[in-house]
């Protein structure tokens, strides 16, 4: 399979770039009063502003051929058709079937799975009901008001962040709680003040023999065993996200309890799942089920509109164009909301864990940057924290901003404030300022000669930095399930285009097997075992400092 960068639209691409080079985007804007509308779109409640990236109809066309040139169409078209779009483990990938409606047809590999979808949200509601309405109840005859979820990676990040996400939208009185780290602080501080008569696990492992999941799960179940509760209090008390029935039943669970969900769902992409109970045990059903409608509003555009007027395949192709042609290797997620404080932790899972690859879909090593360094923090804590390197640092980044025009919170003045720095930060990115005008500044202050000619060249700031501004009207369950099928489809397409497989993640084995290997000799307090200088020097060191 020829690389992507071996056709002449990335050789047009590349000759572009060099032409666009000397181009600043403060001129780009002054020379072009439509900017804004020709490079900006709406899809299911979004509103994503391109125009502050170096761009023009030139790089969009480029864009685009390059697209089609990596058969965008075609791989669009067997992702939604359960082809086998994760090569490597030839499974077909189909999150999109989670939030559809009864009457779709989606099939994995030519099975349908619409029927097995419908049954499992038909029980996860049903599940969620009894919990609300107090049906099912705790070993001394309480409400289960407490959520705990124990999960790692996509089993903890999604629905976590979703839960933080959409706190106004919680039922009174509910709790929902995550412990990810195998760290036992983690589990201890989330048990500290919980009530065991009170409170409902869900072990969110698809085969339940994820290392750092069970351990975690075997200590909750000793916890609870060891404040009230009995070996026959466990079915009411576990609940299992997993397809390994005879391991969860071996646990204790019930496997009434046990929630389904298949390999055609991977765990970035899974929290439209089984693995979405404790979103619906938080926010109420009817709330999961507005989330899941978000996304399918974002599926139907991505599936139908046109290369030209796609939202998430544009900002896919801005990204790549911001990669691979302007070199910038870091990207950040800069959300103007304290409620999406986990998004971009959630993101950096689905971005990097799915095009952070070395090889093409054939094994073949690319001879091109993949997916970007994903970071970021809400707005405006970063603006005191990292956006010093964002708009002075000789590394450039690009970013994108997202934000609510409406708050739940509406203290006065606050969100005033927070909307006019997250639109402030865009325009001093895209502008910067020239000495010219860092030297007026300084003298309209009343600075010295001296001083100003002292002081000018640490207030230049270059500018031309790109970003991207996602608006919505207010965060709802709608508009969250949108935002996150956006930059789900984006990923997708920007795999495509890399023609990396987006759907499998090899490079997190190699150390899980190693630690296998290591924990028996930490445990015993060994010494170096066959390993190099600094692995056994540091191995000898934990023996001498715990035994």
């Amino acid at each position: 399979m020829p690389l992507i960068n071996d056709t002449p639209a990335w050789a047009r691409l590349a000759a572009h770039a060099e032409t666009m080079a000397p181009r600043h985007l403060r001129d780009m804007f002054a020379k072009d009063p439509d900017r804004f509308q020709r490079y900006s779109g709406a899809a299911a409640g979004l509103f994503v502003d391109f125009s502050k990236n170096k761009i023009i109809d030139e790089t969009l066309d480029g864009l685009f051929a390059l697209a089609r040139a990596a058969d965008f169409d075609g791989w669009r078209t067997r992702l939604f058709n359960g082809a086998a779009v994760n090569v490597t483990e030839g499974r077909a990938v189909l999150h999109m079937a989670w939030r559809a409606e009864a009457g779709a047809d989606f099939a994995a590999l030519g099975a349908p799975v619409m029927d097995d979808v419908l049954r499992v949200r038909a029980k996860m509601k049903a599940f969620a009901d009894d919990v609300h309405a107090g049906r099912r109840k705790g070993f001394k005859g309480d409400a289960l008001t407490t959520v705990v979820n124990i999960g790692i990676g996509g089993s903890d990040l999604g629905p976590a962040m979703v839960c933080e996400a959409l706190k106004p939208y919680a039922i009174e009185g509910r709790d929902a709680r995550f412990v990810s780290n195998v760290d036992g602080t983690h589990l201890a501080e989330a048990l500290k003040d919980a009530d065991p008569a009170r409170t409902l696990f869900l072990i969110a492992s698809k085969t339940f023999t994820t290392q750092e999941t069970i351990a975690n799960a075997a200590s909750a179940r000793a916890w609870f065993l060891q404040n009230g509760g009995r070996e026959s209090d466990i079915p009411a008390h576990f609940a299992a996200l997993s397809t390994n029935k005879e391991a969860v039943a071996a646990f204790g669970i019930d496997t009434d309890n046990m929630f389904e969900f298949w390999d055609w769902v991977g765990g970035r992409y899974s929290l439209w799942s089984a693995i979405g109970l404790s979103i619906a045990l938080y926010l109420g059903y009817d709330n999961f089920e507005k989330l899941l409608s978000g996304a399918r509003a974002m599926d139907a555009h991505f599936e139908a509109a046109p290369l030209e007027e796609n939202i998430p395949a544009r900002l896919a192709l801005i990204g790549i164009w911001n990669r691979n042609f302007l070199g910038m290797g870091g990207h950040a997620v800069l959300p103007y909301d304290q409620y999406l404080a986990r998004l971009p932790a959630y993101l950096q899972q689905a971005d990097m864990e799915s095009n952070g690859k070395r090889v093409a879909r054939d094994g073949a090593p690319v001879t091109y940057d993949t997916g970007p360094l994903i970071w970021g923090e809400a707005g405006t804590n970063g603006q005191h924290a990292f956006y010093q390197l964002l708009h002075q640092g000789t590394q450039k980044a690009s970013a994108d901003f997202i934000a609510a025009a409406g708050s739940h919170n509406a203290l006065p003045g606050h969100h005033e404030k927070l909307l006019a720095n997250c639109i402030a930060q865009t325009e001093a990115l895209m502008r910067g300022q020239t000495e010219d005008e860092a030297r007026a500044a300084l003298r309209a202050e009343g600075k010295s000669e001296a001083d100003i000619a002292r002081l000018a060249p640490h207030k230049v700031f270059e500018g031309d930095r790109p970003t991207n501004t996602i608006l919505m009207e207010r965060l709802t369950p709608e508009t969250l399930g949108a935002l996150i099928a956006l930059y789900e489809h984006k990923i997708f397409t920007q795999g495509v285009v890399w023609g990396v497989n987006s759907f499998d993640q090899w490079g997190v084995e190699l150390g899980k097997t190693l630690a296998r290997a290591i924990l028996p000799q930490i445990e015993a307090g060994a010494g170096s075992g066959e390993h190099d200088a600094s692995t056994g020097g540091l191995l000898a060191k934990i023996a001498e400092w715990r035994f």
